[in-house]
């Protein structure tokens, strides 16, 4: 098993954290690959594994997040998960929207580049504000994400399955939503604490321009009018860090024949500067967000 964050609240934020899990294609077939390598000088074959060649997986789970960036009202909803690889391109669902790594990884390399296009829907503020003074101030077009991940991923670090994934997401709005560039780093470990069941640690930032940062959290006069929070000028810079664990159960204990597969998520993150600042964040919102998600998967 392999696994990578309602229609309404199906937004980039919400979504992120499930797509971590996603980005993690490598993880567990790098382990299957090694795990399985022959020990002996003979090198007697080893088993098939279902992540030799093509492979997918699909899951459905529900999670539990902020309505909106800086909300303090919760809602559930349903949570998909998609990732796979297709004759050497790993392939996974990012929030709203799918990345696709186009630097094939070779088998038990001690370095593996990452490297593709990415595309992102943000629904953020575009339906179901449950707050009526920020519904106030109007939804926000949906926006669409255009950019690229980059980064490297340094395997067999404490052990010989294990890896540190550092990368870096660039996307830039071509709709005319906010506007705006959002650059994202991120660095996680993951690692399987048997053949079953494996865990990741990641921690990460949010980096946004003035634009994006005008767009979801200044108030103008206008809004200032229509909803009584106080006229507030945003701008850009660090917008948020944040940390998650992520942990992954193959029901048969053995992840590589595939098939079903649990998985679990939990995240925390902070808004920083002009976004905790925001009165849509510090009088009807809050700072510290948090998210879970649970949910079930197969792979084949």
């Amino acid at each position: 098993m392999n696994v990578s964050q309602s229609a309404g609240e199906f937004h980039l934020k919400t979504l992120l954290p499930i797509a971590a899990i996603a980005l993690t294609a490598g993880a567990m077939p790098a382990f299957a690959q090694d795990a399985q390598a022959p020990e002996s000088a003979e090198g007697a074959g080893r088993p098939a594994s279902v992540f030799d060649g093509d492979y997918v997986t699909l899951g459905i789970g529900a999670g539990y997040s902020p309505s909106y960036d800086g909300s303090d009202n919760y809602n559930f909803f349903p949570a998909p998960l998609i990732q796979g690889s297709v004759d050497g391109f790993d392939f996974a669902a990012r929030g709203p929207g799918l990345f696709v790594d186009l630097a094939r990884d070779k088998d038990r390399a001690k370095v593996d580049i990452i490297a593709g296009p990415m595309v992102r829907a943000r629904l953020d503020r575009n339906s179901n504000i449950e707050d009526p003074i920020v519904r106030a101030l109007g939804e926000e077009d949906v926006g669409i994400e255009l950019g690229g991940s980059f980064g490297l991923e340094f395997n067999q670090i404490l052990h010989r399955f294990d890896s540190i994934s550092v990368r870096t997401d660039v996307l830039f709005d071509v709709a005319g939503a906010h506007d705006g560039t959002v650059i994202s780093p991120s660095i996680s470990y993951n690692t399987p604490l048997s053949r079953a069941m494996f865990v990741i640690l990641s921690a990460s930032a949010e980096f946004v321009d003035d634009n994006y940062a005008d767009t979801y959290f200044s108030i103008t006069p206008e809004g200032n009018a229509a909803s009584g929070l106080p006229v507030f000028e945003a701008e850009g810079g660090l917008k948020s860090i944040g940390a998650s664990i992520i942990g992954a159960y193959d029901l048969s204990g053995n992840a590589l024949d595939g098939g079903w597969g649990l998985f679990l998520l939990g995240n925390y993150s902070r808004l920083q500067n002009d976004a905790a600042a925001s009165p849509v964040t510090s009088i009807r919102g809050d700072a510290d967000q948090w998210f879970g998600a649970a949910g079930v998967s197969y792979t084949f």
